[in-house]
């Protein structure tokens, strides 16, 4: 991947999820250096911000020049304070790229080599180990990027080859150089958004693949119990006005085009010849199966806005102050803020945490035999009474879907005044991205269990041969990871399994 400072998606997920390299365009290291050579002649006999004063309310200390690069030291170390879990690797990588790209763009003032080792890092997937508790958000991811800025002195600890090694060891063992702390180089790596926008690019991705087997659950659901087809037509969805509602109801159109099972309305009840006064059959299904473009369609189009604005975050300058060589000027103000991540965050775990009650609600509606009319309880193939079928599984799902209903309340109105004050209003756009993740994990574990019972009542039913290709796909997909489930038997590790398959960016996408 050719880095040239218009990082899509797309571009993420090559690096992230493929291991693709890095490439840095070759006019990039002109205008990172013309940054560098600008900001060091500018700050001669001016007070800028990070360069010849101390940090936030210390800002009013002015620093002599002998002791400018022991304060971009002490900068990073003294907030190297991360606690909690250790982040994923993953999500870690995600974040340098958004970092690489944001002082790619020239208005950082940093020295070449911070970039020329970022790059270096990633390729060969040296990773910093970082902490989830710290950021606020407001002045940017200030202790999750100083355990990254940390690594690029030689310090702290790496992800390496599945280890957790000292940063130390492996640059000796692999011949790196730390970088070279010259003017603010401290302040340029850690104040910025590129961690939560990071974390929050994956979420990305990963609700991209979340929304996609939703759809395939909620197709098949329909194709189980020979629903009318009528609330997935082009007609009834294009009568409103919204993208993602019709766009759901088009994939679900093409996902069953070839079902045997789904019935159309003007055949069975418009042809005149109903007498009953009673009907056996529902006229129309319940919420869960009837209105999934209208539940699903505000998730889809929710994903394409938080998409739009961490787009446009990580490809924007994001610390403070901002180098601006064309004008010849330093501009200070407080791009490093992160409401706009923490927003879009806050907005995706809620329609995700939406879409795991839709999930649970289909689940229970194929388990409740009171409900469908047409399976055993609990889609039990065994004996009634002496075995379980998916009982237990339910447990977990009802209770793995209320934890997201809680965690759904937000960060973005969550600010807490700290830093004596000075960070008065803050984002915690870090805390929103993690609690994200956190959902959305949550969430494939829903639709895992769905997964397996959707499957266990097209078995219990009989029908694959009449189910759509589609269908069939999906249904050979699962039974290569999780048998027939007949008598009683461990359940969490094809749940594991099954989840974990779901979730691999190739297997749905």
């Amino acid at each position: 991947m050719l880095l040239k400072n218009n990082l899509e998606l797309e571009d993420f997920i090559s690096v992230v999820f493929k291991s693709e390299s890095i490439e840095i365009a070759p006019e990039i290291k002109d205008r990172v250096e013309e940054s560098y050579t600008f900001l060091k002649e500018f700050a001669k006999n001016k007070i800028i911000y990070g360069v010849n004063t101390g940090f936030g309310p210390m800002a009013q200390y002015k620093i002599e020049d002998s002791d400018g690069k022991q304060l971009q030291y002490n900068l990073i170390r003294s907030h190297a304070t991360g606690t909690g879990t250790k982040i994923p690797p993953r999500y870690i990588k995600s974040a340098m790229i958004a970092r690489l790209n944001t002082l790619s763009l020239g208005h950082s003032g940093v020295h070449y080599s911070v970039i020329e080792l970022m790059q270096t890092l990633i390729n060969r997937n040296i990773l910093p180990v970082v902490y989830e508790h710290g950021g606020v958000g407001a002045s940017g991811d200030l202790v999750q990027l100083a355990h990254l800025a940390l690594v690029l002195i030689g310090e702290g600890e790496v992800h390496y080859n599945g280890e957790i090694r000292p940063t130390e060891e492996v640059f000796k063992f692999e011949k790196l150089q730390s970088i070279n702390v010259e003017l603010r180089e401290g302040l340029g790596i850690i104040n910025g958004t590129s961690f939560m926008t990071g974390i929050g690019l994956v979420n990305i991705v990963k609700a991209r693949q979340l929304l996609n087997w939703s759809i395939k659950c909620s197709s098949a659901i329909n194709e189980i119990v020979s629903a009318y087809d009528d609330h997935l037509s082009i007609e009834l969805n294009a009568s409103k006005k919204h993208n993602g509602q019709r766009e759901i109801a088009s994939r679900m159109r093409e996902f069953l085009k070839d079902s045997q099972l789904t019935k159309n309305r003007e055949h069975y009840l418009y042809n005149g010849k109903t007498t009953d006064s009673i009907f056996n059959e529902k006229i129309q299904e319940y919420y869960s199966l009837r209105c999934v473009p209208q539940i699903l369609g505000p998730v889809l189009d929710t994903i394409e806005q938080v998409e739009k604005v961490l787009i446009e975050e990580v490809n924007s300058a994001n610390d403070n102050p901002i180098v601006d060589v064309k004008n010849k000027q330093v501009y200070h103000g407080g791009n490093f803020h992160g409401d706009y991540v923490s927003l879009e965050m806050d907005k995706l775990k809620l329609v995700i945490t939406k879409l795991s009650m839709l999930s649970e609600r289909q689940l229970n509606y194929l388990l409740n035999s009171k409900l469908n009319e047409i399976l055993p309880p609990f889609v039990n193939l065994g004996t009634l009474g002496l075995n379980f079928g998916l009982q237990g599984a339910q447990f977990t799902a009802t209770s793995t879907t209320a934890e997201n209903q809680m965690l759904s309340n937000s960060m973005y109105v969550h600010s807490i005044p700290n830093n004596n004050d000075n960070q008065d209003v803050v984002s915690m756009g870090t805390n929103a991205a993690l609690i994200t993740k956190k959902v959305i994990e949550n969430a494939f574990e829903v639709l895992a269990i769905e997964l397996i019972t959707i499957i266990q009542a097209i078995d219990a039913l009989e029908i694959i041969e009449k189910t759509s290709t589609e269908t069939k796909i999906m249904y050979n997909e699962v039974r290569k990871l999780v048998p027939k489930l007949v008598e009683d038997q461990v359940l969490y590790p094809y749940i594991h399994k099954l989840k974990e398959h779901i979730s691999e960016i190739d297997n749905g996408r």
